[in-house]
């Protein structure tokens, strides 16, 4: 299990975000050199983790628990078959482009060390936006991608280090119950009746994942318990 690349996005101009300031830096591109990754702050006032990043949309993107976007090539290939054309390393805005490494298939709360120092926490799968549907100009973009079911891992930073491209990746934790990204991206978007499994992660769940399965379960009081809930 291997990085493949490291990729930073600068903000740009474009027509389709809805930021005021009509910027994104969804445009990913691989970076020479090592990049020192961070824990960047609270969401809503921090972006990437990764130092030159930039991150435009601080509402839905970046922060503590928002800290990495990271993509398996293997996904990539199996998209570019699916969709007939060339999808470099960063094409879906992630800052980690890897080999050998089931991503949607890692577990919430999986530990990843990169290179000498730097290990990553797993908290959540990502949601596809307009703004990825347009960046990519393919139609109907955002149910297609979900349809897929392997949205790659956001992380937080546990421990801080520089990476770069080629540093091995090793599974340093695997936390003891059976909820991947995959299972929670399902959970989330297209069967929410698997929100009350997604408890299982606990706290290593992204803040937000794990309230919207608080309140579902909520809702159901005669059907569901928390009595799995860490």
């Amino acid at each position: 299990m291997r990085l493949l690349s490291v990729n930073l996005g600068h903000a740009r101009a474009a027509e389709y975000t809805d930021q005021p300031e009509g910027l994104t830096g969804i445009d990913k591109r691989p970076v020479d050199g090592p990049v020192q990754v961070a824990a960047p702050g609270p969401k809503n006032t921090a972006g990437s983790g990764l130092a030159g990043d930039s991150v435009c949309d601080l509402r839905h993107h970046g922060g503590d628990d928002q800290a990495v976007y990271a993509f398996a090539r293997e996904d990539l290939d199996d998209w570019e078959r699916e969709l007939g054309r060339t999808l470099a390393n960063g094409a879906f805005g992630e800052n980690l482009t890897t080999e050998g490494l089931d991503v949607s298939g890692a577990l919430i709360g999986e530990r990843w060390r990169i290179g000498p120092a730097l290990v990553l926490e797993v908290t959540c799968g990502r949601i596809p936006c307009r703004t990825f549907q347009a960046h990519l100009g393919e139609r109907g973009w955002v149910k297609r991608f979900t349809q897929k079911g392997a949205p790659g891992a956001y992380l937080r930073v546990i421990e801080p280090g520089g990476i770069r491209a080629g540093d091995r990746v090793e599974i340093v934790h695997r936390p003891d119950h059976d909820v991947t990204v995959a299972l929670q991206f399902r959970a989330e978007t297209t069967r929410r009746e698997l929100l009350p499994r997604v408890l299982a992660a606990g706290t290593a769940l992204h803040p937000e994942a794990l309230e919207e399965a608080r309140k579902y379960v909520a809702k159901y009081p005669g059907k569901y318990g928390l009595r799995h809930e860490p």
